[in-house]
C-alpha cells in the first residue's frame, strides 16, 4: 500500500492537529507535517487542504506583513475546526484500534 493514498483520507486530520496549538501558514504547516513524519505529502495537497478546509469554515486567517518578500496568510482553528478535528481524531482511534487488531491477529 502506497502512504501517498493512506495520506489522502487523512491529511484534513493532519493538517487540523497540526494548527490545533499554533497558527500557521502554507509552508510552516507543510514543514510541521514533514518534522511529524508525513515526509510523502505534497505542495500542492496541503496548500489545497488549508483552502477547502477555510471554505467549509474550520479555519479562520490573516494576513501578516513580512519585510522579506510577501506576506503571509496564516490559518488558525475556529471552533467548527476544533469540533472537526476531535471527532475526526475519535474516528481515527476507533479505527487505527481495529486495524491494529486485524493486524495483530495477521501476524
Amino acid at each position: 500500500m502506497e502512504i501517498s493514498q493512506l495520506l489522502k483520507g487523512v491529511l484534513d486530520l493532519a493538517v487540523l492537529a497540526v494548527l490545533r496549538d499554533h497558527d500557521g501558514y502554507g509552508y510552516d504547516v507543510l514543514r510541521r507535517l514533514r518534522q511529524a513524519g508525513l515526509d510523502e505529502v505534497g505542495d500542492a495537497s496541503v496548500y489545497g487542504t488549508l483552502r477547502r478546509l477555510y471554505k467549509a469554515g474550520m479555519l479562520t486567517s490573516y494576513v501578516v506583513p513580512s519585510e522579506e518578500g510577501p506576506h503571509r496568510k496564516y490559518y488558525s482553528l475556529n471552533a467548527s475546526g476544533r469540533e472537526r478535528l476531535a471527532e475526526s481524531g475519535r474516528i481515527w482511534q476507533s479505527f487505527a484500534k481495529t486495524m491494529e487488531s486485524l493486524l495483530g491477529e495477521a501476524a
